[in-house]
């Protein structure tokens, strides 16, 4: 019986360059190590980015996010690539899954260039001028973000129980946790790269990136841009004691942008119908990543189509309820029917007699 591997095209693509591009990169870097030239600070810069080094090297914004340095990365890069990807590559489609991993990655890796440039040519200092900035933590951060858009209340047990975690809270300890390992190991650019692999996916997601308008109530066409749920707002990332100053921050920043011409506003429309979205989505949880591998045929592609159209009859569940529980509201001006004069035929032909009363 042939072995049948459950895993979708693109991440089964990205998981063999993520080891291709490492092991490369480790054996290129342990025989520069034992060479004359081991104290080049320039390290492999046709592989891993080096900002003063880029222009001649352009495809190492690409291949710097799939270039670990050591194997504990590499496993945790690779875990990353198969849980993750499998989920929103069946969620989301090939095509939209890889087009959320490149504005990721190229846009993470160009920024963060451009900051180490800039600091180098403010402080004048080495350490700056020849940084390596590599690894899959952009896309670590990437994909916390993307599930705290689908499946925020998902709960995650740790040891058996012992720790539990909802989805929604994982990007901001990620963050955390980068932050201090740069300001007290030094590990500054994985810090870096976090923040704007968390910061450049949000944007995409609640901006830019389209959906299907599930509710079929949307007047603009057959799908969404962006999500303007309000579980999704920037605030909702961090713990409630902050969510007023961090609003307050966003929403003014926003309101620059807005007045810019930058961004435009969501409607109210957009923004109920994200919220119907939300609601839905969160009732549908999150499926079992590890039971998919065992289960035959197509059975995933089934179970997700199963899980659209749950959702979409449950968004427009909602609308019809709404509209109808409009319509029975009496309205404030609607005249009330009379009946003065007019004959009552049934009564009539029970009493044998003409009604002349009134009906109030």
């Amino acid at each position: 019986m042939a072995l049948r591997i459950n895993i979708p095209p693109l991440t089964r693509a990205l998981l063999v360059v993520l080891v291709g591009l490492s092991v490369v990169y480790q054996a290129a870097s342990y025989r520069q190590n034992k060479s004359a030239d081991s104290r080049n600070p320039r390290g492999v810069p046709w592989i891993a980015l080096t900002p003063q080094l880029s222009i001649y090297y352009p495809w190492a914004y690409i291949t710097s996010t799939f270039a670990e340095k050591n194997v504990l990365t590499l496993l945790v890069g690779a875990a990353t690539l198969l849980y993750g990807g499998k989920y929103l590559e069946r969620a989301w489609g090939s095509a939209e899954f890889g087009k959320f991993l490149l504005i990721v990655v190229l846009l993470s890796n160009v920024v963060a260039s451009c900051l180490y440039v800039l600091l180098f040519a403010i402080t004048r200092a080495d350490a700056q001028a020849w940084v390596t900035l590599q690894g899959s933590i952009d896309l670590q951060a990437a994909f916390l973000v993307a599930f705290k858009q689908l499946v925020p209340e998902h709960t995650v047990t740790i040891l058996k129980g012992v720790i539990k975690i909802r989805v929604k809270h994982f990007p901001a300890i990620f963050l955390t946790a980068n932050t201090v390992s740069g300001v007290v190991f030094g590990t500054h650019t994985a810090a870096v790269l976090a923040w704007l692999g968390f910061l450049t996916s949000w944007t995409y997601l609640r901006f830019y990136k389209r959906q299907p308008d599930l509710s079929g109530t949307n007047t603009g066409g057959t799908t969404l841009r962006g999500d303007a749920s309000e579980t999704f707002a920037f605030a909702y990332f961090w713990p409630d004691l902050v969510h007023g100053p961090v609003a307050a921050v966003t929403d003014s920043v926003f309101n620059l942008l807005v007045a810019a011409r930058i961004c435009t506003p969501f409607s109210a429309e957009d923004i109920q119908t994200s919220n119907d979205h939300a609601n839905a989505r969160g009732e549908a949880g999150l499926p079992s990543l590890i039971n998919q591998g065992s289960r035959r045929g197509g059975s995933g592609k089934r179970e997700e189509a199963e899980r659209r159209r749950a959702l979409a009859l449950k968004a427009l569940d909602q609308r019809l309820q709404a509209a109808t529980a409009n319509r029975q509201q009496p309205g404030p001006s609607a005249p009330m029917p009379s009946t003065v004069g007019d004959a009552n035929p049934a009564l009539e032909a029970a009493t044998g007699k003409k009604d002349d009363s009134t009906m109030v």
